[in-house]
């Protein structure tokens, strides 16, 4: 235990930090490398072993071990526990900065890579997944929509704290989705997928599991495309159909060339 630990401020503001709309609570060691990695500015690194820290770090993170090291500050391990409703079992909890982000400017962006849009998703895990996979297949950014925030610590979890690696962010309600970039809606009774004609910047629209895309957004549709299945398999998880559509597009061996 760290001599002289005082500070009892710490848990009553990781709690209030987990609903601050400027903050971004990383649980674990694998958002905190990821984080730092691309660019986050991080405000704060506890654990509750430094040196345990360092040798994980040193074998998984090496490239920001040093960086995590320098942030890092050790607490009672009985504090440590009380910091999250689930204790990161790799000993590291942290605290960064939320970047901010202008849907406008992103929709803009003239790199040829597409946008996914996620309409209302319901469980913050699979949201968090398709961020992961987003930033994998080096997507331009990832949008949402609904109730449910992207940058909940629970979907940050989930997306290994790649939030930082690209732009990720809940529109507002009745944001057009405007400009040159197709809108193509992923739909069960849609063209089935080619990814010969994936255009590059086109706006990816997922629905849930359960519902769908709403009628609203279909109708808006400038196309509707469906993955090929085998037949009996009613549907995928959400990530794993954002995975499906973007590495095809992402392997088509004309994917960075003209469309």
């Amino acid at each position: 235990m760290p001599a002289g630990f005082t500070d009892g401020s710490l848990i009553p503001r990781y709690g209030r930090a987990r609903r601050d709309p400027s903050l971004a609570v990383l649980e674990g060691l694998h958002p905190l490398k990821h984080a730092l990695r691309f660019g986050a500015t991080v405000r704060e690194v506890l654990c509750a072993d430094v040196a345990g820290l360092e040798r994980l770090a040193a074998r998984l993170a090496p490239d920001v071990c040093a960086r995590m090291v320098s942030l890092a500050r050790e607490v009672p391990a009985d504090v440590f526990a009380e910091l999250a409703p689930l204790t990161p079992s790799t000993g590291v909890i942290s605290l960064a900065e939320r970047p901010t982000i202008d849907p406008d400017a992103v929709l803009a962006d003239t790199r040829r890579a597409p946008v996914v849009l996620l309409e209302d998703p319901r469980d913050l895990g699979n949201m968090g997944a398709c961020v992961r996979v987003s930033a994998a297949a080096d997507a331009a950014a990832v949008f949402t929509t609904g109730g449910h925030d992207p940058w909940h610590p629970d979907a940050l979890r989930g997306g290994a704290g790649l939030h930082y690696a690209l732009p990720v962010a809940r529109l507002p309600r009745g944001l057009p989705l405007a400009g040159d970039r197709p809108l193509l809606a992923l739909d069960p009774e849609g063209d089935a997928l080619d990814p010969g004609r994936l255009p590059a910047r086109a706006i990816l629209a997922f629905g849930t599991e359960r519902h769908g895309l709403s009628a609203e957004l279909l109708t808006r549709a400038n196309a509707r495309v469906a993955i090929p299945m085998r037949a009996g398999v009613s549907s995928l998880n959400l990530a794993t159909s954002v995975a499906a559509v973007l590495f095809a597009w992402r392997l088509y061996p004309r994917a960075s060339g003209p469309r």
